[in-house]
């Protein structure tokens, strides 16, 4: 069926400001109804989530900045920005779980707006709004803001500096000064440093120096005023890490200091595969390249047109043409941050850098479908709507529906993890604890899998429907809408898998009962109950538990007394003071320790079980 040859654009007469307005409206309802909807449930995360967050509360309780300590031991894993932020949020609110998530929702709302901003620049008004509609409604931004990781507001600075960059380099050919957006460049890549580490520097500089080599611009590195912008650089981001360097020096050969850690650890021996301790898995090569993909689905499938295009652009204007700035800049940016991880050490969130490039990409091309001078940008849209948005939404929708009408409806007294296989090979991956579900299990997510099913439909077939008639706007916004659907629907399953990821429960439940000179006891290493020191506020002692996080930070003289032995276990049991012990092999614990003392269970719940010694 032939397609209807007008632009299909809502109210053309409208103005810039109005439209502006109207586009920034849209993108901020989406933001609130799905990013602020979500700090409040589930619980924090055992792990990372709540490792990060109690890094942040302990930082409050120590008043030191500097040092970051978890459950009392030296932790040199991460710099301290993302600390910094949960600790000033905690300060303000109180050290709730919400509390804590709030600045990574906020850094959320800037890094669509920047992309928003960005894609103006490239493709008008129109863009810019595809553009954050993009960013803001695909699955892997919503997925991995789900825990308080740093790899989105990574790509926040990445945006940023880079929009910055052009901006600086724009005023050169003006010849006007280019010393604010260059100071802008400065703070921001110090920022991106004080989130992620030396990558921060990397990914921007990299693509700045690429950059004006391959648009032959070179040259004007003489006028962006690289002194005082550099001096701004190191004045915001130098300061904590030589702080960091004399407050955590080199003590032996096991605490080799901060800088051995930090810097040649965590950094260099961990891009090349060999981190000590490797507590980290490594997605393989092609499936990381397919997840890029799936984490900007569903507007992912706007990619092969826009990805022509550029590459046409390219091609006939050359690199130097200011309308090869966008594609150029696109496409150089998603390769360097794809490249270098493809080259080292990635998890599936590594590339979340890229894709705020590859989400323009798409915003400009569902742009340019709307411009009558561009019908083959139209037909385009129209025929990847068709032939994968439609058959992959269905295949999604008819997958939900299907488990969601067959699974069987789990009894009242089975927990979700009766219903669960184990992986324990899978658990250094973000998203490890999925290869556990099974069939039996989704009678516990009917609900978002039918959630999930109706946007799926919704999205497939009325985007097709709409930008068949040619009412592209429409069809675009229609597509967001039905993915804050499906991304509600992930957030209920999450809400749902939670006793699985996280402690919540069991803290409340040993909250309810805590009292002074009591202990609590993990069985193994610390993030199998990471969340448990965050909502009781109590440090954690590690049953055989020296090991990956603490364990380097553990070489330390004040590091806290809290690894325990099975003698040691055996002795607090016995004694007149009630330890808490949460295990993920109860029957195993209840023989072992039964002979010194009595075993009561207090709470069970998503496998894992805190046992008592006294009722």
């Amino acid at each position: 069926m032939s397609l209807p040859t007008s632009s299909a654009v809502t109210d053309p007469a409208a103005s810039p400001a109005p439209a502006r307005r109207r586009s920034i409206l849209i993108l901020l309802i989406i933001w609130g109804a799905l990013q602020l909807g979500g700090i409040f449930t589930p619980g924090l995360l055992d792990d990372v989530d709540s490792v990060y967050l109690e890094v942040a509360r302990e930082m409050l309780v120590r008043h030191d900045y500097v040092t970051p300590y978890v459950d009392g031991i030296r932790f040199f894993d991460k710099p301290p920005l993302m600390y910094w932020l949960a600790a000033g949020s905690m300060k303000i609110f109180g050290p709730h779980d919400w509390a804590g998530r709030l600045p990574l929702t906020l850094l959320v709302l800037a890094l669509i707006f920047s992309v928003y901003s960005l894609g103006r620049r490239f493709f008008g008004d129109r863009g810019g709004f595809y553009s954050g509609l993009a960013i803001a409604t695909s699955i892997g931004p919503y997925l991995f803001t789900r825990f308080y990781i740093p790899d989105v507001p990574l790509a926040l600075w990445m945006t940023l500096s880079i929009h910055l960059l052009l901006i600086a380099l724009d005023r050169v050919r003006a010849h006007e000064s280019a010393l604010k957006p260059m100071l802008g460049f400065a703070a921001v890549t110090a920022l991106n440093v004080l989130t992620k580490g030396l990558i921060g520097l990397v990914f921007p500089v990299g693509f700045a120096l690429i950059f004006l080599l391959l648009t032959r611009q070179i040259r004007a590195i003489l006028r962006l005023r690289l002194i005082t912008s550099t001096a701004l650089f190191l004045l915001i981001a130098l300061p904590w890490h030589v702080l960091a360097a004399i407050r955590n020096p080199a003590i032996d050969a096991n605490a080799r200091g901060w800088f051995w850690f930090y810097v040649i650890n965590e950094h260099f021996m961990r891009f090349v595969g060999k981190r000590i301790p490797h507590d980290y898995g490594q997605v393989p090569l092609l499936l990381f390249w397919g997840m890029i993909l799936a984490w900007l689905l569903p507007w992912a499938v706007f990619l092969p047109r826009a990805i022509r295009w550029g590459v046409a652009t390219l091609r006939t204007q050359g690199m130097k043409a200011r309308v090869s700035e966008a594609p150029l800049t696109l496409f150089l940016w998603a390769f360097i941050v794809i490249g270098f991880f493809s080259l080292g050490s990635r998890q599936e969130y590594y590339a979340l850098p890229a894709l705020p490039a590859l989400a323009i990409l798409a915003g400009g091309q569902l742009a340019r479908a709307e411009d009558p001078l561009h019908p083959g940008s139209r037909h385009a849209a129209y025929f990847w709507t068709r032939w994968l948005l439609l058959p992959i939404t269905t295949l999604a929708a008819v997958a939900c529906t299907w488990f969601a009408i067959t699974a069987p409806t789990p009894p009242a007294a089975v927990d979700i993890s009766d219903l669960l296989t184990t992986n324990p090979e899978r658990y250094t991956l973000a998203l490890g604890h999925l290869y556990d579900l099974t069939g039996k299990a989704m009678g516990f997510f009917r609900f978002p899998l039918i959630l999930v099913a109706v946007s799926m439909y919704a999205a497939g077939l009325t985007a097709w429907l709409l930008r068949r008639k040619g009412k592209c706007y429409a069809a675009n916004v229609t597509l967001a809408i039905a993915m804050m659907g499906n991304l509600w629907g992930m957030h209920e399953g999450l809400a749902r898998f939670y006793p699985i990821l996280g402690s919540k429960g069991l803290a409340d439940a040993i909250n309810s009962v805590f009292q002074p000179g009591d202990q609590i006891m993990l069985d193994g290493e610390l993030t199998s109950g990471s969340s448990i020191a965050f909502y009781t506020r109590q440090p954690l002692h590690l049953v055989n538990g020296r090991v990956n996080g603490p364990w380097y930070g553990s070489f330390w003289p004040d590091a806290a007394r809290v690894f325990e032995t099975e003698d040691s276990l055996h002795q607090a049991w016995a004694s007149h003071d009630r330890v808490f012990l949460m295990t993920y092999e109860p029957q195993r614990r209840v023989t072992d320790l039964r002979p010194f003392g009595g075993v009561y269970e207090l709470k069970s719940e998503g496998g894992k079980t805190v046992l008592t010694n006294h009722p």
